[in-house]
């Protein structure tokens, strides 16, 4: 098995579609067997599930993600564990404990929505500003 978390300084980075950077978990008999740190390359939505794919990752633990990527992964066969957010390391050893906490009905649609008055979702958003779930 391999768990692939979106990942920023150590914790779950909160938007799947702007992260430069997954930490994949290598597992073995239900536990870490090793992890590594791998860059995006700046791939967007739809590319990262074919990066993970690629990968071979299996699983991916990550804060929000849009309707498109949810389909995307879906579609390379990557189980999705979103809402998360805290410690990458922690949301994985919770995941194999079988206790991780993550919402089944995780969406961030910000990009077709304002979010307030004269405010929207230009180029410096980012999807924890607006309680993305």
């Amino acid at each position: 098995m391999k768990i692939a978390v979106t990942f920023d300084n150590g914790n779950v980075f909160q938007h799947f579609g702007h992260t430069e950077y997954f930490k994949v978990y290598d597992v073995s008999d239900g536990k870490v067997s090793g992890s590594q740190v791998v860059s995006t390359n700046g791939s967007g939505h739809g590319a990262l599930a074919v990066l993970l794919s690629d990968l071979g990752v299996d699983t991916l633990i990550c804060g929000g993600i849009g309707a498109g990527a949810q389909m995307a992964l879906k579609e390379a066969g990557v189980r999705l564990y979103g809402g998360v957010s805290g410690s990458a390391d922690e949301a994985v050893d919770a995941l194999l404990a079988g206790n991780l906490g993550f919402d089944p009905e995780v969406h961030c649609d910000h990009h077709d929505q304002e979010h307030g008055e004269g405010h929207s979702c230009g180029g410096e958003h980012h999807c924890g500003d607006h309680h993305c779930s």
